[in-house]
């Protein structure tokens, strides 16, 4: 068995060949650290945590790095508003990433670097471009020039040549190209700046992910990976400089972009009020419920958050922690890949199809339901699938007691039944199977007979 990645520039699935099979090499775009994080900076998380794990199965070695971005503009400004320095902001929302992660069940990168430890290293990359022609000084700036990189649009698959007719766009005094991009910029008094040999200034956005590559990980690497709004311009002015900064050779070898999250079919936005925040969501279900729902949908396609989505995620769960409830796990000290059904080792190789492997998985689940007794090998299959797909990891009483806490009384019950009778008379069944799984999610079952509606607690 073999894992296949999805290459953008040839349009479909490749087999994934490591440069160096004893060690992979893998690196992931975390967020800028302004504000809590939302559902969108939690999907590459979640999804590249799955995907290190697969990859630690077949690989001997696998270094994993997630930088943060601690310098921005934005942060700039919240650090203004708020009259402290940049790195209080930096501070307060690192720490709300990393307890979100953790309660959606991810583990820590191998190396999490910082944008503000690798000014030098930034420094050095920008003078080797300036030195070899791609990136020129001009008016205390320092930019990238575009039409140095014959490649530039590989990446994304953008044409840069191609203009709207009739379309004027104004072009910076300092730019002598309109898709050049800045790698260098002053700063003034009030903003934060280090030393250069252009002056004191701040990187662009673009450098720091290169530096932190070529010092943490040495160029080229295997996976870049990230959400899909970074594909451009983020992504491809990272692969022109790198390529560039190594004098025309590979900077990677296989990029990977997550979808975009939607919201009731609307782009998740600011704009239109609809950022759902990880710490909103996870007072309404546990981190695996939450884990769950973004590993429903295929990492390339985007995620449509409806309000049933926790909803179904958590009843699955349910299931799986009753399943949890019967088997004997006791004797089991060791598991692994070589336990996991073939199958779902199909579906998480197959471009980590985590939708096919998570019904595969549920499969398993009502096949051991069945049984009274278990195997070993069957319990450790179930140990090990939810080790890859990072669930069934919390005790299974702190489990049933969360969901004990919120559980409904009997006018709550009845009440939902009697809005269910509604719209089964309406005909709209899909909001009475809705009303249904509400209330198995909670561990009541329904009966209907005879033209009348029983229910009991399973």
């Amino acid at each position: 068995m073999q894992i296949q990645i999805y290459q953008r520039a040839h349009k479909q699935k490749v087999p994934f060949t490591p440069l160096n099979k004893d060690h992979v090499r893998l690196y992931v775009c975390g967020p800028t650290v302004y504000s809590t994080p939302h559902i969108g900076n939690a999907r590459p998380a979640v999804v590249f945590d799955g995907f290190v794990r697969v990859l630690r199965a077949f690989y001997p070695k696998v270094t994993y790095v997630r930088n943060i971005t601690d310098v921005d503009d934005k942060i700039n400004t919240k650090a203004q508003q708020e009259g402290v320095d940049i790195d209080v902001i930096a501070e307060r929302y690192t720490k709300c990433y990393h307890e979100d992660l953790a309660a959606l069940g991810c583990l820590s990168p191998d190396v999490e670097p910082r944008a503000t430890e690798h000014m030098p290293e930034m420094i050095a990359m920008i003078s080797a471009l300036i030195e070899r022609g791609h990136a020129y000084e001009s008016e205390n700036h320092v930019c990238f020039s575009v039409p140095s990189f014959d490649d530039y649009g590989a990446v994304s698959g953008r044409d840069h040549n191609a203009r709207k007719a009739g379309a004027r766009v104004a072009v910076e005094t300092y730019k002598q190209h309109e898709e050049d991009f800045v790698l260098w910029k002053p700063s003034t008094e009030t903003e934060p700046g280090w030393d250069s040999p252009w002056g004191r200034g701040r990187p662009g956005w673009h450098i720091e992910c290169s530096a932190m590559i070529e010092k943490h990980l040495g160029l080229p690497i295997d996976i870049h990976g990230g959400g899909g709004d970074l594909l451009f311009p983020h992504h491809e002015n990272e692969n022109a400089q790198g390529c560039c900064f190594r004098e025309g050779k590979e900077y990677v070898k296989y990029w990977m972009h997550n979808g975009m999250v939607n919201v009731d079919d609307e782009k998740m936005s600011k704009s239109l009020g609809n950022i759902l925040l990880v710490r909103d969501l996870l007072q309404k279900a546990p981190g695996e419920v939450v884990r769950l729902a973004l590993l429903q949908t295929h990492y390339r396609q985007p995620l449509r958050w409806h309000e049933d989505t926790l909803h179904s995620a958590k009843q699955i769960l349910d299931r799986a922690y009753r399943l949890l409830e019967q088997v004997d796990t006791r004797d089991i000290k060791e598991w692994g890949w070589s336990d996991v059904p073939s199958e779902i080792q199909a579906a998480l190789c197959d471009d980590y199809n985590t939708p096919l492997a998570i019904t595969h998985w549920q499969a398993l689940c009502r096949a051991l339901q069945k049984k009274e007794t278990h195997t070993a090998e069957e319990v450790k299959a179930l140990l090990a699938t939810h080790h890859f797909l990072g669930v069934g990891q919390r005790p299974i009483r702190s489990w049933f007691r969360q969901a004990e806490q919120g559980k409904l009384d009997v006018e709550s019950i009845e009440k939902l039944l009697a809005e269910r009778d509604q719209a089964r008379q309406i005909r709209d069944f899909e909001a009475a199977d809705r009303i249904r799984d509400q209330l198995e999610s909670q561990g009541i079952l329904i009966e209907d007979s005879n033209g009348k509606t029983k229910w009991r607690h399973q």
